[in-house]
């Protein structure tokens, strides 16, 4: 899985914000706010990961076990899947 065209990271102030832009605009009229940990997964879903190798570089990267990274992982990810943002 990974991002679909037209969404992008914005820094506003301190805040990270996801915008869509060009085509997806039409479909997603909103703003996502990322804590530096959901930062972390929109970077890695850049490409197409999958579940399994999230939770390896979520926990290489923060101080987290692997099951809770994983519950926090599926959380944010069906987030994106509700706002039809992951391809």
């Amino acid at each position: 899985m990974k991002i679909k065209e037209g969404f992008l990271l914005r820094k506003i102030a301190s805040q990270t914000m996801v915008v869509a832009v060009g085509q997806a605009s039409k479909e997603f009229n909103g703003i996502i706010r990322l804590n530096p940990t959901g930062e972390f997964l929109w970077e890695k879903l850049q490409s197409d990961v999958t579940v399994d190798e999230l939770v390896d570089a979520m926990t290489a990267e923060y101080d987290i076990d692997e099951a809770t990274a994983r519950a926090d992982i599926e959380s944010f990810i069906d987030t994106l899947k509700g706002a039809n943002i992951l391809a």
